[in-house]
């Protein structure tokens, strides 16, 4: 059985994650974002373990969204239009802190496109680099519960 289907029957948090706090990272995690359709996340999950050999090690909902980490890719499932506003997005930067990033990009010139927030795994923003390219950084730091 894989990882997917054992916590999402075992674990009633809608979070939940094997390394929960990404502040030990030495470097960034790069996340490949891939859209599912409604419906298609398990799926993706299985697909995605096999083609690395590893598995999910993160689950978690932001809105109406529902995400997954596997290996070198992050997995969002939803609707067209809930999806719509996180396409233009290239990729997830999992990092120790999101803070001297978030310093470091505005003293290089970057636009903020998404102010720095709490999200459900810790904290994160978006970011236009000065040549256009837009990312989500983000840090991991454990939930009340522990996830």
């Amino acid at each position: 059985m894989t990882a997917n289907s054992t916590n999402t029957n075992q674990r009633p948090s809608p979070v939940w994650r094997r390394r929960n706090d990404s502040s030990g990272l030495t470097e960034p995690r790069v996340l490949v974002r891939v859209f599912l359709r409604p419906g298609a996340l398990d799926a993706g999950i299985d697909f995605y373990e096999r083609l690395q050999g590893t598995e999910a090690d993160a689950r978690f909902s932001f809105g109406a969204l529902r995400l997954a980490t596997v290996g070198a890719f992050l997995l969002i499932e939803g609707g067209e239009e809930e999806v719509r506003p996180y396409r233009a997005t290239a990729g997830t930067l999992l990092v120790a802190d999101v803070r001297p990033y978030h310093d470091r990009l505005l003293a290089a010139g970057a636009e903020i496109t998404v102010p720095l927030q709490e999200v459900p795994t810790g904290m994160g923003f978006n970011v236009r680099h000065p040549d256009g390219t837009e990312v989500e950084y983000v840090h991991h730091r454990p939930t009340a519960t522990g996830d």
